[in-house]
């Protein structure tokens, strides 16, 4: 099943602005949260299909949050990208082995986030 619902999830409301309107203009229902604790509850409510996960969050980080999200029988099968400026490879490591099932590094690329989008569906 393609995937419609986003859930964008960062801090900053630039990020959360830019991915919107890429998404937007490509088709896809966005919802945002600015925490990950808000993360939580939209992901209850909205039953997002695809969530873009920022790391460096107030609160619970990108990682925490994503773990949490594969851990829950109620959320697991929702996929989580993160999308996020540590380009480190031990944080593209650790992201993934909290169940992410991808990693992008910003600035982000429209381009390789819609192929990487498109990869999930």
């Amino acid at each position: 099943m393609a995937i419609q619902k986003v859930l964008i999830v960062d801090d900053s409301a630039t990020e959360r602005y830019f991915l919107s309107d890429i998404l937007i203009k490509n088709g896809f229902s966005v919802s945002t949260a600015e925490s990950g604790e808000e993360a939580m509850q939209k992901i209850k409510s909205d039953r997002p299909q695809l969530i873009l996960m920022d790391v460096v969050m107030p609160g619970k980080n990108g990682f925490q949050v994503t773990r949490s999200i594969t851990r829950d029988p109620e959320t697991q099968d929702v996929p989580v990208i993160i999308c996020t400026s540590k380009g480190q490879e031990t944080d593209r490591i650790w992201g993934l082995r909290q169940g992410a099932r991808d990693y992008i590094v910003k600035p982000i690329d429209p381009q390789e986030l819609l192929a990487k989008i498109a990869s999930l569906g």
